[in-house]
């Protein structure tokens, strides 16, 4: 699979930028075997047709302008209403980052990473103690939320090129220590399995969506030893319980950060 990172964007640390210079792309992934960073070959005819996921181009945006914004939201809110959550609809502001993954103009991801700011997290509604707790031991805590993933199609690699993007602008970029996430008790063992979460948090009822939550917490200094160890490695994700493997190389995330932090 090989990453082009398209030039001219410029990141995090410019958020004032008009908003179309937002919408660009971050990354388009091709499971295609090229040189790292390099623009994906196009698609024949016979693979546009009848391939899986794994085997298709995807690429990974911020969703900031209202029409992404609205995609990302119906995304959340078909997916949440299918399990019987509520949700409410995205508010933009300057501490949510939402990134979505599309495939030929199709939402079938998105990630919302939150930073913490004197207003602080969603989660401290019902883990305010916690999340105090990190704080005044010198933890940087920041969250995700509204995660949805289209399963008709379902894929690893997607999963992980938005956790991989959301931890570039949180750690990479912004030295976050810590994140956290409130997830439904029947499915925090996924977290904790595939990506290491730990349960941080007792089960208590979510109001915002109607349904029991867990808060899980994972350290942002095990992520980096993972993605040392194995980002990129896709041919020994079959012997890992693990998303690692379907995260970006190291080679590739530096080229991300550069890309996204300088517009180089």
């Amino acid at each position: 699979m090989s990453v082009n990172i398209p030039k001219g964007f410029t990141g995090f640390t410019q958020r004032s930028k008009a908003a179309e210079e937002w919408d660009k792309t971050i990354v388009a992934i091709s499971p295609y075997q090229l040189k790292d960073l390099v623009l994906p070959e196009p698609l024949s005819a016979a693979h546009q047709s009848g391939e899986k996921i794994e085997e298709q181009a995807f690429k990974i945006r911020l969703a900031h302008s209202t029409e992404r914004v609205s995609s990302a939201s119906m995304l959340v809110q078909r997916k949440y209403a299918g399990r019987g959550y509520k949700t409410n609809d995205f508010n933009k502001s300057p501490e949510r980052i939402t990134l979505m993954a599309s495939q030929n103009d199709k939402v079938i991801g998105t990630l919302t990473l939150g930073l913490d700011t004197p207003h602080g997290l969603l989660v401290e509604e019902l883990y305010k103690q916690e999340i105090d707790n990190l704080r005044q031991a010198g933890r940087k805590v920041c969250e995700l939320t509204k995660l949805a993933v289209d399963q008709t199609h379902g894929s690893k690699h997607i999963l992980a090129s938005l956790f991989h993007i959301a931890y570039i602008y949180g750690r990479v970029m912004q030295g976050y220590t810590d994140v956290v996430i409130e997830v439904n008790p029947r499915h925090a063992a996924f977290y904790k399995r595939m990506l290491g979460f730990t349960e941080f948090g007792p089960e208590r009822l979510c109001s915002r969506v109607n349904a029991p939550a867990v808060l899980l917490r994972l350290e942002l200094d095990y992520v980096d030893r993972q993605i040392e160890l194995l980002g990129g490695k896709t041919e020994s994700a079959q012997g890992e319980r693990s998303l690692y493997p379907y995260f970006f190389s190291k080679t590739d995330e530096i080229g991300i950060t550069n890309r996204v932090t300088h517009g180089g």
